[in-house]
């Protein structure tokens, strides 16, 4: 991955060479960067919890679901950003590459600060909707009080590492996540602990670690690369269409993953704190352990643009490949550390009684889920850029409503919270096969419209 001083002419770095090496290239040096994030929350819920209150453990589980809609937004809107940028990268037209970045930043900012600040005033209400009450109602509220109004810092930083992942230059997309995370280890225990503000210092905490996303990830896609024009009115009003075409159904593909997860939260609190608890701790593990399947859908989207901006449709299959078959092998091994390291776990988080019971479930059994989650994020980004987002939004919604809801309610009222974990299995096996099916099946009907010479995998 080579830097692009401003003025030449981008590289299409992915349309050449191995697209495995490109595939591994792009997804380790992505989740060093995400998983460093996820790793970061997993310290300061570790901080809080050796606070021994279960109240505050579960107050910060009700606020970070509430937080993975606005997530699941700026997301969307970040795949938006990256695939239209790495298809102009790949067909060679750098000034409409910077444009589009220019115009997508704009529309950006716009949509995250208007859904952070109108969420804000809804905020206890939105708590109690997902089963909320008591003490953990009030530390949820607050938690969300600090983080809601700086959702625009964190759709920027993300919309920034996905403008750099465009560029194929995976090294400083990295470096947008990490040292924002680095930002946060050091903040986390200083607030948390030594200042003694518990859930509002790990707020601040994160709220310095998004602003120095947008620090890094501007000096990177405008400095180093040049990738980022004036914005222009014209063109930004003009953008909005071809932005919104790929965003509106990224948005509704990733709020589909907040909503099942809520559902989720609510299924586990008719059993008490204990269970929201072990959920909490879950939601902070998967992350961490899973986070490289996360950065692997933001790491094949760029390299499916480019080639298909190039028109190299084999190519676009064989990185589909690739991602099924890493997916399933890291699962796998991922799999059998969580089942040896579920006793430690267990004590590193002060686990007991039924949260324990419920963290050893999941490291024997639960974590099986993410072979078909890891391959409907693969799908999924796919989908969003070839121009089939339609079918992101669909896989990811019947996961939610028909591939959650009947399962996780039929499983807590037959096995009780362990139920809650084995009903999430049983949708996302459903539906992630199904996603695999259609991806294929999309890039076939595509690789029929181009000469076999086009094709071809080198």
């Amino acid at each position: 991955m080579t830097d692009s001083a401003p003025g030449k002419k981008p590289v299409a770095v992915f349309t050449q060479g191995s697209i495995l090496r490109h595939v591994m290239v792009m997804t380790v040096t992505g989740s060093i960067g995400l998983v460093s994030i996820f790793l970061v929350d997993l310290l300061s819920l570790l901080y809080i919890s050796r606070l021994h209150d279960p109240s505050l453990t579960a107050g910060v589980g009700f606020a970070t679901q509430i937080l993975f809609f606005t997530t699941s937004v700026n997301i969307g809107l970040a795949i938006a950003i990256s695939a239209l940028t790495s298809r102009a990268i790949g067909a060679q037209d750098r000034p409409r590459a910077q444009q589009i970045a220019a115009s997508g930043l704009i529309h950006t900012v716009v949509v995250a600060s208007a859904v952070g600040w109108l969420m804000l005033p809804f905020r206890r209400d939105l708590l109690q909707l997902i089963g909320a009450s008591g003490a953990p109602l009030d530390i949820g509220d607050q938690f969300l009080l600090w983080t809601l109004p700086s959702n625009q810092l964190m759709a920027m930083g993300m919309a920034l590492s996905g403008i750099l992942r465009a560029a194929g230059d995976a090294r400083r997309s990295m470096y947008v996540t990490l040292i924002g995370a680095v930002v946060t280890a050091l903040a986390d225990p200083l607030l948390i602990i030594v200042f003694d503000l518990r859930t509002l210092g790990a707020a601040i905490s994160t709220n310095l670690a998004r602003a120095t996303w947008v620090a890094i990830g501007l000096w990177g896609a405008v400095h180093v690369h040049g990738l980022i024009a004036w914005p222009n009115r014209k063109a930004v009003v003009r953008d909005i269409v071809p932005v919104a075409k790929i965003a509106l159904p990224a948005i509704l593909t990733n709020i589909a993953a907040p909503v099942a997860n809520a559902y989720s939260v609510h299924a586990m609190a008719q059993f008490g704190a204990a269970a929201v608890a072990a959920g909490t701790i879950i939601d902070r593990v998967a992350p961490v352990a899973f986070g490289v399947l996360f950065a692997m859908s933001g790491a094949v989207g760029p390299i499916i643009g480019q080639n298909f901006g190039a028109g190299l449709y084999g190519r676009v299959r064989a990185t589909l490949s690739n991602c099924f078959g890493f997916i399933i092998s890291y699962v796998v091994v991922v799999w059998g550390i969580l089942f040896f390291a579920q006793d430690g776990i267990v004590w590193l988080f002060s686990a007991s009684g039924d949260t324990a019971q419920l963290v050893r479930f999941f490291c024997n059994w639960g974590a099986a889920a993410w072979i078909f989650l890891g391959c409907i994020f693969a799908a999924n980004a796919a989908f969003n850029t070839l121009d089939k987002a339609f079918l992101a939004a669909l896989f990811n919604w019947g996961r939610a409503t028909l591939g959650t809801i009947p399962f996780v309610t039929w499983g807590a009222s037959r096995f009780g919270p362990e139920g809650v974990l084995l009903g999430i299995l049983a949708g996302a096996t459903l539906f992630g096969v199904g996603a695999i099916v259609s991806a294929y099946g999309v890039v076939g009907r595509l690789a029929r419209k181009v000469r076999p010479e086009k094709s071809a995998l080198s």
